[in-house]
């Protein structure tokens, strides 16, 4: 089987070159065409060889992402991406834009098994993990269909990115590589439900990217009742595991927090989030939850949201509230696959 040259760092491709008795210039060139220039064949790589392309052709593949559908919103031109990979499973992708630059999301697993009972991605399980050049290759191809240059990158698509850890650290190192896209790691954001020894491990692989904790609840109970991964790791441990991640990186932490109308949006909600925040040097993230059809869980209003907001605030916590992105097109993490996946079992069915 041919080998992902796109899942190579810098350094690991220097290597693979050594070993074709290349010399080692060749991997800056490869990883530019790559990395920078963004190149879907070898034959593209126009400054190398005709031999040389020849013998990577033989040896290394460049996975193709063919996208599949495109949903542009009408209301701020966020970007909705439906991605085809080569064994023909698909992954979500969304292109935002703010201010202050583009930000991409991108998924990190086909699937998730997590279970947390308001996300569309994890209904169905888990299919398999994303490689690092699946994860790379989601932001290249948004920068090629767009013509614009990406600036930040969160990983909070679908799939839980510290259960894929080899894969995803490949593609931190990679994406924030000064060979390649050279997106600095202060701009990349990860978002987990709270694997804690994977927190622990992140901490001391001295990265600089942010760590979003998938909070949901502010009590073992609550959490529990929201995310099975509870169960495992309960909310004292995952705290601890983050306060580990801010003294070893000295990155603040963000905590997610998805507003559920009668679910965890009451005063007493906002009293043990206080508790939990106050202490720390942190981020509250509040996101009025986006409705599925598969869960009965209802957003809460605006001005709910916004007076649980004011609530926390009174208390000097750091809060806000998220703004929706493209809430006229498929918006909801897992929505657009979950459609695709449905379209086909009915075509099957015909």
């Amino acid at each position: 089987m041919k080998k992902d040259i796109r899942s190579y760092t810098f350094e690991e491709l220097q290597n693979e070159m050594e070993l074709l008795g290349e010399k080692k210039f060749r991997s800056s060139q490869i990883y530019e065409w790559l990395h920078v220039k963004l190149a879907d064949s070898f034959e593209e790589m126009t400054n190398l060889s005709k031999p040389l392309r020849e013998k990577l052709e033989a040896e290394y593949t460049i996975w193709p992402l063919e996208m599949l559908e495109r949903q542009v919103s009408e209301l701020d031109g966020t970007n909705k991406f439906l991605f085809q990979l080569q064994d023909d499973h698909v992954v979500e992708s969304v292109l935002m834009r703010y201010k202050h630059g583009n930000s991409v999301c991108i998924s990190s697993q086909v699937g998730c098994r997590m279970g947390c009972r308001f996300c569309a991605s994890t209904i169905g399980g888990l299919e398999r993990n994303l490689s690092a050049s699946e994860m790379v290759g989601q932001i290249y191809q948004i920068q090629k269909i767009s013509g614009e240059r990406v600036h930040n990158v969160v990983v909070m698509g679908t799939g839980e990115p510290l259960d894929n850890y080899d894969n995803f650290l490949e593609f931190i190192r990679i994406l924030t590589d000064e060979h390649g896209l050279n997106i600095s790691q202060r701009n990349v954001t990860v978002s987990t439900c709270g694997i804690v020894p994977r927190i622990k491990e992140l901490a001391k692989e001295n990265l600089q990217i942010t760590l979003a904790l998938s909070l949901h609840g502010a009590t073992q109970e609550k959490r529990q009742k929201l995310m099975p991964v509870a169960k495992q790791y309960n909310l004292q441990e995952v705290l601890e595991a983050c306060d580990f991640y801010f003294r070893e990186t000295g990155r603040r932490i963000t905590f997610e927090y998805s507003l559920v109308a009668g679910v965890n949006d009451a005063a007493e909600d906002a009293k043990e989030l206080i508790a939990i925040c106050s202490p720390r040097n942190c981020h509250l993230n509040l996101i009025p939850v986006n409705p599925i059809k598969e869960r009965d869980f209802v957003q809460p209003s605006r001005q709910s949201a916004e007076k649980f907001k004011k609530n926390l605030e009174k208390y000097g916590i750091n809060v806000t509230i998220r703004r929706e992105m493209g809430s006229d097109i498929d918006g909801a993490c897992g929505q657009l696959r979950r459609k695709h996946a449905k379209k086909q079992k009915d075509k099957e069915e015909i």
